[in-house]
């Protein structure tokens, strides 16, 4: 990760650690990058989601785009997979996604995406920081090389075709329930399900602004669960800010996660044979359950660390097919460079409607472990992490839960912390051994 750049973005509160200067400069770069230092006009598309500092950034990056000479293509409110989409299907030199995903709507962020639709490489991640922390210089176009602007919601309208596609069953007489989470999704997801046929229940499709994630969303998800059980709705799904992820609630009312949607369509894929490698990849956060279910079919699993950004490399790397995060970030490598919500719960739809099964049952070999996570302040998160005795202690609970639970002690990427995580078959067993290895932190003083 970068001086500015995380693991998805550059992210920060508008105006306070993501200002509309630094979009400038990010377009100036990217204009210049992909434009002239190539002797050529470059061709860019931006989305954004529904936050009210989403259109100041966005004309903050037009601006830097065409002072360069690059021409900005606006497809206006739109998710992050509809940009990694078009970016990679209709020739563009790279994409640009105004979203801080689940965040509250007074953080925002700006998501680099190259010509693949995959997330930015590292090396020019480097050189649009050296740019605003002005190591770069970087020519300003004039006259006739000035770049515009493009209104192109029809790259909007052609993802969406391209999702109505994807389904290989009509939804005649499925009642399905989405929350929009008034983000992204909101003028794109039910338009997709009506398409279908569906009978289509829509909350959190009214975003002003201010109300993006808002106790709604797969961040709140009891609110669907709630709305699903009320109406007698088949399934339900939520998707966040951007629209990159989706959860599921059964037509019981109960949570279906992004563990739960790897084990359903990886193993509808091994089914038909469409599961190559035989090996679903997960991050190291999902739960001991999954791993459990999986084994049970003879399904193989790879381990990345935290981040979609890992997940989609194992992927690539070793041909897996798909793969995720326990919040929902589901990437269907056939289909999709990225997570994609949408298509994620067209693919539930799919698994649904050709075994006939509803989804509870779908999601009902994955049985949940109890799992204890604590945070630990630390005055130097490798010191802490590689101390021998906390290694030790580590290690002596491993042996101890052996095939009945497990523990994993990491750094978090972003704080001052070691995340200590159990999985057992109570919670007095987890926070046992939570306990145990948080005190031996403790006595050794590493705690900040």
């Amino acid at each position: 990760m970068g001086k500015y750049f995380g693991t998805d973005g550059f992210r920060g509160e508008a105006n306070k650690n993501l200002t509309f200067q630094h979009a400038v400069k990010i377009g100036r770069f990217l204009g210049w990058y992909y434009g002239k230092k190539q002797n050529k006009k470059a061709r860019i598309v931006i989305g954004k989601d529904t936050r009210r500092s989403s259109y100041m950034f966005e004309y903050a990056l037009c601006t830097g785009l065409m002072a360069a000479g690059a021409d900005a293509y606006i497809m206006h409110v739109t998710t992050t997979p509809s940009v990694s989409y078009i970016a990679r299907t209709d020739d563009f030199d790279c994409g640009i996604m105004i979203s801080a995903s689940h965040n509250p709507y007074y953080d925002n962020g700006i998501k680099l995406i190259n010509s693949n639709g995959e997330k930015m490489d590292e090396e020019t991640i480097l050189m649009v920081e050296d740019y605003i922390d002005g190591k770069i210089e970087v020519p300003i176009a004039e006259r006739d090389e000035i770049g515009r602007t493009v209104d192109y919601v029809e790259g909007r309208n052609r993802y969406i075709g391209y999702l109505i596609s994807m389904s290989r069953y009509s939804f005649k007489d499925k009642k399905v329930g989405l929350d929009c989470a008034n983000g992204a999704a909101w003028s794109i997801a039910k338009s997709v399900f009506d398409a279908l046929g569906a009978k289509t229940y829509v909350m959190n499709n009214h975003p002003d602004g201010y109300n993006i994630n808002k106790d709604c969303g797969s961040t709140h998800i009891e609110h669907l669960q709630k709305y699903v059980v009320e109406n007698g709705l088949d399934v339900g799904f939520a998707y966040d800010g951007d629209a990159d992820r989706c959860l599921c609630v059964d037509e019981k009312g109960n949570v279906v996660t992004g563990d739960h949607i790897l084990y359903i369509y990886g193993l509808y894929m091994k089914e038909r044979g469409k599961l190559l490698n035989n090996t679903v990849v997960t991050t190291v956060m999902s739960n001991f359950g999954l791993y459990k279910a999986l084994d049970k079919v003879g399904i193989g699993y790879d381990k990345t660390k935290v981040g979609d950004k890992y997940v989609y490399e194992s992927m690539v790397t070793n041909g897996h097919r798909i793969g995720g995060e326990q919040s929902g970030h589901i990437i269907f490598t056939k289909y999709a460079t990225t997570g994609d919500g949408i298509l994620t719960s067209l693919k539930m739809m799919e698994v649904m409607l050709a075994k006939e099964k509803p989804m509870s049952e779908l999601a009902a070999p994955v049985k949940f472990y109890p799992q204890v996570l604590k945070n630990v302040r630390v005055k130097s998160k490798p010191e802490a992490q590689n101390d021998p005795d906390v290694q030790a202690a580590v290690q002596k609970a491993a042996a101890e839960l052996g095939d009945n639970g497990r523990i994993l002690v990491r750094e978090s990427g972003t704080e001052p912390v070691i995340r200590v995580m159990v999985e057992a078959d109570t919670d007095e067993i987890c926070e046992k051994y939570v306990d145990g290895v948080i005190e031996v932190i403790k006595a050794k003083g590493h705690l900040a």
